[in-house]
């Protein structure tokens, strides 16, 4: 499961931060917020990914 798993874990987050980087774009963010949401972000997903990682291998 993890060998699934892991990779596609990375990709999510790849494209997540691809997303974000477009929505500092588009909403004009100040580049002095930026690294804060990419960093709040990126917590969450990585706290959803490996909440949903035990779930996965739990069930």
């Amino acid at each position: 499961m993890a060998l699934y798993f892991i990779p596609l874990a990375v990709i999510i987050l790849f494209l997540i931060n691809q997303l974000t980087s477009s929505l500092c774009t588009q909403r004009q963010i100040p580049e002095e917020k930026q690294p804060s949401i990419f960093r709040t972000i990126n917590v969450l997903i990585t706290i959803l990914l490996i909440s949903s990682y035990f779930e996965v291998l739990f069930t």
